[in-house]
């Protein structure tokens, strides 16, 4: 090889390496700069808008880079094919950071709106998936758009082998439509405390694109289909809201005072009421003597209420404790059962 050739390759590589240099000198300054200012602001959206253009920036710096070394350096003709190539390559870099960095970007941002606005919206798993895959075929069009590709005959192959992708998937796609028939239905939402028919509880963790996570209160973390979810007898604790009356049944003996007893147990619900901070204080606590007669106590079930489901062992607790120990000091007794048998003689 003579000098020019020699030329030829170190040329465009001082020069991609100069400008990729002086671009990552420039793009560190500046966020690290966007990053002091985002400290002073109390949204989050700047940060997520930082963080999700982070690593798609270090792309622009490599297409730019090869941009700025095609259009400088004396390429020679018979090379001209490959930088024509080279230059597509630029745009379609280009194109698809720009598309996988809003596609970040857009699902989180929307979480930070509904959280700070507080809007009873779903943020899933299955609406971030939704959001993504759209922006991301946006992209894709905009791709084959670019190359010249007309969409016409892979929308008509898309269409003719739809039926088999179909079959092939039932069951994924089962759990899709599933899980957006109960996003929107809203039956089921993420952070709801909820009961399924076969005794399974917790709190509704996220609904993805194919199952649904619950947390347990022993914090374990059960996993359900979709559509499995979809055709189960649920009781959802927090619609239509969270408070929830708990009923705490007690007998008594027969030879009780029936209003002596009622007037205790208004005492302590009213008292277990006041005393914690996770009882609903907007609930008057009720007393009601149960129908029918048992075979040795007559029952009352005393009627509180929770701010949410989770309280309800503890204030019964609570509360058991407190019935006890008024009971014992105004000598009200709390009966066994037992069986009386009278045998005669002749």
């Amino acid at each position: 090889m003579n000098i020019k050739e020699y030329m030829n390759i170190i040329v465009p590589t001082v020069i991609f390496f100069l400008t990729f240099v002086s671009l990552f000198i420039i793009r560190y300054l500046i966020l690290q700069y966007l990053k002091k200012l985002s400290k002073k602001t109390e949204t989050k959206a700047d940060d997520i808008v930082l963080d999700s253009i982070k690593t798609p920036s270090f792309y622009w710096l490599i297409a730019i880079s090869i941009y700025v070394t095609i259009s400088f350096a004396n390429i020679p003709q018979e090379l001209n094919q490959i930088s024509i190539y080279l230059t597509k390559a630029v745009y379609i870099i280009i194109i698809i950071s720009i598309t996988l960095a809003i596609a970040n970007m857009s699902g989180r941002l929307l979480k930070d709106y509904v959280q700070s606005s507080n809007l009873s919206l779903p943020t899933t798993g299955l609406a971030y998936t939704i959001i993504k895959g759209v922006i991301i075929l946006l992209g894709f069009l905009i791709v084959l758009n670019y190359l010249g590709i007309s969409i016409t005959p892979l929308i008509t192959a898309l269409g003719v082998g739809g039926l088999a992708v179909a079959l092939a998937l039932q069951d994924t796609l089962s759990n899709l439509f599933a899980g957006i028939h109960i996003m929107v239905e809203k039956s089921v939402r993420v952070g709801d405390f909820i009961r399924l028919e076969n005794g399974l509880e917790g709190y509704v963790e996220d609904i993805s694109w194919r199952t649904t996570r619950i947390k347990t209160l022993a914090n374990n973390i059960i996993v359900i289909p979709n559509n499995k979810l979809s055709q189960s007898i649920i009781t959802n604790y927090y619609l239509p809201e969270k408070s929830m009356a708990i009923l705490i049944t007690v007998g008594v003996s027969y030879n009780s005072d029936i209003e002596k007893v009622e007037r205790i147990l208004l005492e302590v619900g009213r008292e277990v009421t006041k005393n914690f901070d996770f009882m609903n204080k907007n609930f008057e606590p009720l007393v009601r003597l149960n129908p029918g007669f048992t075979h040795s106590s007559l029952e009352f079930t005393l009627i509180i209420s929770v701010s949410e489901v989770t309280y309800q062992f503890v204030a019964m607790h609570e509360a058991r404790k407190l019935i006890i120990k008024k009971f014992r000091e105004n000598g009200i007794e709390i009966p066994y059962q037992q069986t009386v048998v009278h045998l005669k003689t002749n």
